[in-house]
This record gives structure tokens, C-alpha cells and sequence, in this order.
């Protein structure tokens, strides 16, 4: 099980529970077809998210939670998708990529004429080139430590296998990006495009005061690779516009501004009431991917699952995904015409502690893992609606995959099967250490975590303080320094590994903890370049021993995963990585 490209999720934060990294390619020139010519257009839909929305940017750092990403998913296209038996499927309406040599590994890109920003502006290859920039950190040449240097964009994914390319080279018609790698990369195939370009290079270089997108991409292409250990003198130009594209789409609220949410998608977002619900309406211009049946969608953020279940009972929903729980899906069950779909999500739930504050000492990190109570969380949480739950002894894997039971005997998994808070006092040596604990307060999982952890944790001696946030502001707050450890989620595309370097190397934007292992880091530049799954198992496998022997934190379960919808809407189908429903929502139509 593998990071893939993330998204914090339900109720958790960003995205990526170690899922199955092999996937089949489909190309398609018809992708997304579902199949059903004769399903009826138009409608609404209402559908209910856990999270609440507050960016257009879901690829930084801050904006890296599972409902940003779902909003951008339909209102942006690409040259890929992901479908729900975690195939990359091309979408050869948008364009085509193709690997053109081995050695070298060469990729061209090519957006089909006729591609454009809900503005009238034509989606090129500067768009993609923006993001390459973004995405494989090209430029920066700031230091681990952030003292020196600058790293202009924000990135919530790993760099290392698009850092390692050669400056791309455009067609003189702006339509084709050929990317050169000096190395191989595991995961090339979803590194670019896909499965949406959702950042307009032609927005940014304006609100950096370039004339157009190529002017910005003209900047980029006479500016040297970033070196950490000899950081050039800021280019002003390019900081202006990488700060636009951190923080300039931030929003909870429709903006006057137009330009920050342009659509390349099927549907552009119509409205926005903060913290509560947002309106797509479908995009008239748009006919290069799967054609979408339903006019509009209207998003509704309700985090208690016994709320989203009165939505659907009251016809107040089409479509809910709450959290898991046996009395949830009984609930369900007794609603009259409501489809329940079940299954495990590429998702765990976590608590991770800071390598800083009273937990730089790691005396302080083991004693506090021992005193936290899993058995009795899986317990209350999860075993009612999965009786055969278990504690996560992995970061990395999850029961159902080959190498888990290999690296649980191995990684040190076992000192943390009990609570033993005698050991713990013994470590803490009569120290009573203040730990404030960050999660989502308005996810009533994350609430119980917390309690059960609070109440196990003082025994010890630990002086707990609740630090939860509210569901538009948790995710913001990773890596901030305001706490001291934090209960979240990660949840993954399901291909690629990618992800673990993403989070678990030194320095990067997710790596929120300041974890930092040199071996790991090692290890880790050997996975992207390994595209033996075998292999990549192995080296998978040491580092999650790395991660246990540094007190890093506790996974704490698999989540499952229930979505509902009424009868009135059909072509729903269950999707266990971060784009849950979503994933087929051209698919959807209205009875």
C-alpha cells in the first residue's frame, strides 16, 4: 500500500494510507464513458462533505484537505483519472502523454486544441508548466531549516522525481510539454496533468504583473536550478507570483474576482456560503472528458454522521459520506430507498507527535505512545462496524497487503500493543510535560480519539490540553507550531509511492512533525527511482522500521469506509481513495 498523490481526508487531514500501488493503464479515447447514453440530463444533486472548503489551491501545504480536492476534481480537467478499481484511466478528449524514450525517460505532453479557462483562455502548456515547476520544486534552493534560501512555491507533495528533469521544453503552438528526466521515476505516469491542471499560469503572472502566461513561464526558463547549498538572491518577480499561487486562491467565500476560480472542468462553482455549502453548475463549453448528466451539484459540509443521515432521510441529501460507525450504517439501512456502499478506505487514522517542544526528547514520545489506549480506541470506534479490527501496526501498509505481516514482526510495532503506563512514568522520570493535542472538533472520531487519549495520557502524569480546531481551520493549522501532536488522517490515490517521501522526508511541506531520518532520506530517493514492486516493498519495509524506532507516533486503525445515496440519484459507485464518490460523478444522473 503506497502514498499516491494526496489529499487530506474525512474528517483527517491530507491524504495517503499506504494503498496498493499496482495499476493498470487504460488508454481511452472515451474516457469516463460510462456506459449509460440513455441516462436522464439534468437536475440537482445535493451532496454532503464532512470538511469544509476554504481554497481553490488544494496542492499547497495548507490547502492539501480532502474537500478542496473534490471541489477542484470537477471543475478541472486533465490527462488522467483514477477509477474505483484503481486504474489509470486516459482521458484522450483532453489530450495525450506518452513516454517517447526509456533512456533518457522522456514524457510528452499535448493538450487537444480547443481546451480552455472558463474565461475563453486556452488551457496550454504554459498551464502545465507552471506546474511542473510547482510540483518538482525546480527552483527552490531554500535550506532544511528554512534559514537561508528561498522556496517560493508551496507544495503539499513530494519533488524528488520531478526534481530530477531537465527544464521542459514548450511546441512553438504551447500545446506540447516535453519533460526529461536525468533519472528514472517510478511514478511518472501520474506525475503531470492529471487528474486535473487546476492553476491558471495566465491568473498568476498577472498578480505577479507579467503580461501572460508566457511570460511567466519566459522568467522560469532564464533562472538556474536551485541549489540549498548556494541559495542565489531572491527573484522577486518569481516570489510574487509563487506567493499568489500560496495564498492568493485562499477563500471561504465566492470571490469578486473571477479569475481565482476559473473552471477547465464539467461544472464551475456558482456560489459559496461559508462553512456550510457550495453550488456547481455545469460548464456549457466543455467537451474534452466524460460528458456529466446533472446541471448542478450542491455541496453541504455536515460533520456529525447523525446529521448527514437526517439529510438523506429528509431528502435533504442525494449522496452522504459520513463516518463509519454500526449504528450509522443501521440507520441507513432503515431509510427507505437508500443504497449503502461499504468497503476499507486507502485511509488510517493517526496520531503524530512534533519532534520539537516537550517531545524533542524522545524519552518524552515513547512515553507518551505507551500510554496511548488503541485496542480500546479500535474498541469504541471501529469494531461494531468491522468486527475483525485491529490496531495499525504499520504507517505504511495495511492488513490487506502481502508485505504488512513481514513488516509488522520487524518494525517494532509490538512495544506499543498495551498501554503501560508504569513504563511510561519511568521514562518521564517524575516530568509532568504540557502536551496540547490538535484535531477536528467538528469530527466526532477525532472527539472520542482525543478523550480516550486525554484520559489514558494523565495516568502518566501528562498535562493534556485540547487544541481542536474547527473543520475549515484544522488542516491550515498542520505544521503550524502550535501544537504538540495531532490526531488526523491520511488518505491515497491508491497508485504510486510518491507519498512516502512526501511525508516522511526531511524538510518537506507535509512532513508537519519535523521528523528527519538521513538513512530514511536514503532509502526514500532509492523508492522513486525503483520501479520493481518487489523492490519498492523492501525498501518500504525498512523505512517503516525507521519510523517506529524514532517515536515518530501511532498509526492507530484502517478506516472503513460508508457512503450512502438515495434512489434518487443513480451511478454512484464506492471509491476507497480520497476522491470517494466523486470519482464517476459525470456518471451521476437524477431519476
Amino acid at each position: 500500500m503506497r502514498f499516491g498523490r494526496i489529499s487530506k481526508a474525512i474528517g483527517v487531514a491530507a491524504a495517503a494510507a499506504l494503498a496498493l500501488s499496482a495499476c493498470a493503464t487504460q488508454g481511452s479515447g472515451q474516457a469516463g464513458a460510462s456506459g449509460e447514453a440513455d441516462a436522464k440530463q439534468g437536475g440537482t444533486v445535493t451532496v454532503v462533505e464532512v470538511n469544509a472548503f476554504n481554497t481553490f489551491n488544494p496542492n499547497t501545504a495548507d490547502g492539501n484537505t480532502d474537500i478542496n480536492s473534490k471541489i477542484s476534481y470537477p471543475t478541472h480537467s486533465g490527462f488522467f483519472y483514477i477509477d474505483n478499481q484503481l486504474n489509470v484511466v486516459h482521458n484522450e478528449k483532453f489530450g495525450k502523454f506518452e513516454k517517447v524514450s526509456e533512456d533518457p525517460l522522456t514524457v510528452k505532453y499535448t493538450i487537444n486544441e480547443g481546451v480552455k479557462w472558463s474565461d475563453g483562455t486556452p488551457v496550454t502548456a504554459h498551464d502545465l508548466f507552471l506546474q511542473w515547476a510547482v510540483y518538482s520544486g525546480y527552483y527552490a534552493d531554500a535550506d532544511a531549516e528554512g534559514k537561508k534560501g528561498n522556496a517560493y512555491f508551496s507544495y503539499a507533495g513530494d519533488t524528488t522525481g520531478l526534481n530530477a528533469t531537465e527544464v521542459p521544453e514548450l511546441s512553438d503552438d504551447d500545446r506540447t510539454l516535453t519533460v526529461k528526466y536525468t533519472k528514472p521515476f517510478a511514478d511518472w505516469e501520474i506525475a503531470l496533468g492529471g487528474p486535473g491542471i487546476d492553476i491558471p499560469a495566465h491568473v498568476v503572472a498577472k498578480k505577479a504583473g507579467l503580461e501572460d502566461a508566457k511570460a511567466l513561464t519566459d522568467l522560469m526558463k532564464g533562472m538556474k536550478k536551485g541549489d540549498p547549498a548556494k541559495p542565489a538572491p531572491v527573484n522577486e518577480t518569481l516570489k510574487k507570483a509563487a506567493d499568489f499561487y500560496n495564498t492568493g486562491f485562499e477563500t471561504k467565500t465566492l470571490p469578486s474576482d473571477t479569475s481565482l476560480f476559473l473552471s477547465n472542468g464539467p461544472y464551475i462553482v456558482k456560489d459559496i456560503v461559508p462553512d456550510q455549502s457550495m453550488t456547481l453548475v455545469k460548464n456549457k463549453d466543455y467537451t474534452w472528458g466524460p460528458e456529466a448528466h446533472v446541471d448542478e451539484i450542491v455541496v453541504r459540509y455536515i460533520g456529525a454522521a447523525p446529521a448527514q443521515v437526517q439529510a438523506l432521510k429528509n431528502g435533504e441529501a442525494d449522496i452522504i459520506a459520513p463516518q463509519a460507525s454500526a449504528d450509522t450504517v443501521e440507520q441507513l439501512k432503515a431509510i427507505p430507498g437508500a443504497e449503502v456502499l461499504q468497503g476499507k478506505q486507502l485511509s488510517y487514522d493517526h496520531l503524530d507527535l512534533n519532534f520539537s517542544g516537550p517531545f524533542k526528547d524522545k524519552d518524552v514520545r515513547t512515553a507518551f505512545m505507551l500510554t496511548v489506549p488503541r485496542q480500546d480506541i479500535v474498541d469504541k470506534l471501529i469494531k461494531k462496524i468491522d468486527p475483525e479490527a485491529k490496531p495499525l501496526d504499520s504507517q505504511f501498509f495495511v492488513p490487506d497487503q502481502a508485505p504488512y505481516e513481514n513488516s509488522v514482526k520487524n518494525n517494532g510495532s509490538s512495544a506499543y500493543q498495551k498501554v503501560d503506563i508504569a513504563k511510561a512514568k519511568e521514562l518521564l522520570g517524575g516530568k509532568q510535560p504540557e502536551i496540547r493535542i490538535m484535531y477536528n472538533k467538528d469530527n466526532p472520531n477525532r472527539v472520542d480519539a482525543f478523550s480516550l487519549i486525554r484520559e489514558s495520557a494523565q495516568k502518566a502524569g501528562f498535562k493534556i490540553v485540547d487544541g481542536g480546531l474547527g473543520k475549515s481551520d484544522w488542516g491550515k493549522a498542520l505544521g503550524s507550531g502550535t501544537y504538540d501532536a495531532t490526531i488526523f488522517g491520511w488518505i491515497n490515490s491508491g497508485v504510486g509511492v510518491s507519498g512516502v517521501p512526501q511525508i516522511f522526508k526531511s524538510g518537506t511541506d507535509s512532513n508537519f512533525n519535523g521528523f528527519s531520518s538521513p538513512e530514511a532520506d536514503k532509502l526514500m530517493e532509492e523508492l522513486v527511482v525503483t520501479t520493481e514492486k518487489e523492490k519498492q516493498d523492501e525498501l518500504i519495509t525498512q523505512i517503516d522500521k525507521l519510523v517506529w524506532e524514532s517515536s515518530y507516533g501511532l498509526p492507530l486503525f484502517q478506516s472503513p469506509g460508508v457512503e450512502a445515496h438515495s434512489d434518487k440519484v443513480e451511478g454512484v459507485k464506492y471509491m476507497p481513495n480520497q476522491t470517494g464518490v466523486w470519482w464517476n460523478f459525470w456518471d451521476w444522473s437524477v431519476k
